[in-house]
């Protein structure tokens, strides 16, 4: 298993971000899927006791995203140009839940990417394809350099 990159301000992987989820993703090369456990606070919720769909859809976006890192350099990163959710179930807060993403259709510009989230008891609350594409360079522009720096030492070597 190897541990993705992780960033200072991101709301999921951020380990600065202090209302953040610090989220980790390792990826099984084998199984060709990234992994991620999270407890989603009850400050998350929308009903008491279930994870606002926003806070799922922000989960499924970001795992479904990772997953073309398998495929590309940890520096090639995509962005979300299409989202579809399936909510199957609620998802309860302050439960131990996992993410799993992976690749359905690879691509260097354009991909499909996918992603669950997955109860304790093996039931998948939620899932998740989505298109993802490779951001004009301008989009890049104004980059953080300590963010830049945090994801460059993070990455490990492929």
């Amino acid at each position: 298993m190897i541990k993705q990159p992780t960033s200072l301000g991101c709301f999921l992987c951020g380990k600065d971000n202090p209302i953040g989820l610090h989220m980790h993703w390792v990826e099984n090369r084998e199984n060709k899927t990234i992994t991620a456990e999270v407890i989603v606070p009850e400050t998350m919720r929308s009903y008491p006791g279930i994870v606002h769909g926003g806070i799922v859809a922000t989960i499924l976006d970001e795992t479904s995203g990772r997953a073309i890192l398998l495929y590309n350099e940890y520096d090639n990163l995509m962005v979300t140009l299409k989202l579809e959710v399936i909510y199957k179930q609620v998802t309860p807060t302050n439960t131990p839940l996992r993410a799993v993403g992976r690749v359905k259709k690879p691509g260097s510009s354009k991909a499909i990417v996918e992603a669950d989230i997955i109860l304790p008891d093996g039931t998948v609350s939620a899932t998740a394809t989505a298109i993802i594409m490779r951001p004009p360079n301008k989009a890049l522009l104004g980059a953080d350099p300590a963010e830049e720096a945090e994801w460059k030492n993070t990455s490990p070597a492929k």
